[in-house]
């Protein structure tokens, strides 16, 4: 078992570095070793300074842009810290009342109090927040289909708890209203009690079996409604952004923007918010994932903090997080995400 670089730092070693990255989490500038003797807690030369900080960058901790400029965590070194010296703080109670009025536990509805969660994660924290929603497996009611317009149909999937659900997508061309209305006697046909993924599975097996009868636009528009949902990690999974622009900065440089534009890329595709969610259920409580290390976020150099959320038999259904510079606030952030994510489990569990 390696032994944490931590443990091999004499004291004033670890000073030095809890003290410079505190100052960069809270700055994002370098820190120079003139600055660092006026915060420690011995008198000691800048030039001491300057051997230790030498050293911490020998060790793959810190980095400078040349010699003579001050320096910075790197990624390893925020690692280090995150793990070894974060001091997580405890949620004020204006902050947990906040919480609590935000995500009112007299909510009933599922999206409600999910959106509410997310806004709210990326007000408190002036992040960008992400909510991973619980897949549905509630059984379907109804389904209808909607013409919006020649390329554009909406179908709106009701389930019997009251939820609604509703998929725009491109229809077959030369849809008619007489086959929307045979597709949607159709599925209605087969919908009663079956969840989602039973729905789908079963549609495909009908259609077969009744191709004859089926007019030939009927049959595209139910496949085509239906895969509408398949997009998605699983039947309803839903991923909730929220605070974009809080990651863009008044004086963000072109290279800032792309990075930005690389993460919410990563965000939206589909298949990657599978991803996101084992992130979280590899183990309970907060998790904080520093830049590359995990590979959704790799190209933005983001870090996430998430945590999964549970249902009544505690089982992992959905997470909720918030995406930042690496130089994220984390021993704020933790708390705040750690309490969001139990509340929101402790309503949906209702």
């Amino acid at each position: 078992m390696s032994v944490s670089p931590i443990n091999n730092m004499n004291s004033r070693s670890r000073e030095v570095f809890r003290l410079l990255v505190e100052s960069y989490l809270e700055t994002g500038e370098p820190m120079g070793s003139r600055t660092l003797t006026r915060s420690l807690s011995e008198q000691v030369s800048a030039a001491t300074i300057r051997n230790v900080m030498q050293d911490l960058e020998h060790l793959g901790l810190l980095d400078s842009a040349h010699a003579s400029a001050g320096r910075i965590p790197t990624q390893q070194g925020l690692r280090l810290f995150v793990d070894g010296l974060l001091e997580v703080g405890d949620l004020s109670s204006n902050e947990r009342q906040q919480i609590e009025k935000s995500i009112s536990e007299e909510e009933s509805e599922i999206g409600a109090v999910l959106d509410k969660a997310s806004a709210l994660l990326s007000g408190l924290t002036h992040s960008a927040s992400v909510v991973l929603a619980p897949k549905s497996e509630t059984p379907i009611k109804h389904i209808e289909f909607v013409s919006l317009t020649p390329e554009r149909t909406l179908v709106i999937l009701v389930m019997t708890d009251g939820q609604v659900e509703n998929r725009v997508f491109t229809p077959p061309p030369g849809q008619t209203l007489s086959s929307m209305r045979e597709a949607a006697n159709f599925v209605n046909s087969v919908v009663a009690g079956r969840t989602l993924s039973e729905l789908r599975e079963v549609l495909f097996l009908e259609i077969e079996k009744h191709r004859l009868e089926l007019d030939k636009l009927a049959q595209t528009l139910i496949k085509e409604g239906v895969a509408s949902w398949s997009l998605d990690a699983g039947p309803g999974a839903r991923l909730i952004v929220r605070g974009r622009s809080n990651l863009i900065e008044e004086d963000a440089t072109q290279q800032d923007l792309d990075r930005i534009k690389d993460l919410f890329d990563d965000l939206e595709q589909k298949q990657e918010i599978t991803e996101f969610l084992s992130l979280s259920e590899q183990g309970e409580g907060v998790r904080v994932f520093i830049g590359s290390e995990n590979k959704l976020f790799s190209l933005s150099g983001s870090s996430l903090v998430v945590s999964p959320y549970m249902s009544a038999d505690r089982k992992v259904i959905g997470a909720v997080g918030v995406i930042g510079p690496t130089r994220l606030n984390y021993g704020r952030i933790v708390p705040i995400v750690d309490y969001t994510a139990q509340l929101v489990g402790r309503i949906l569990s209702k």
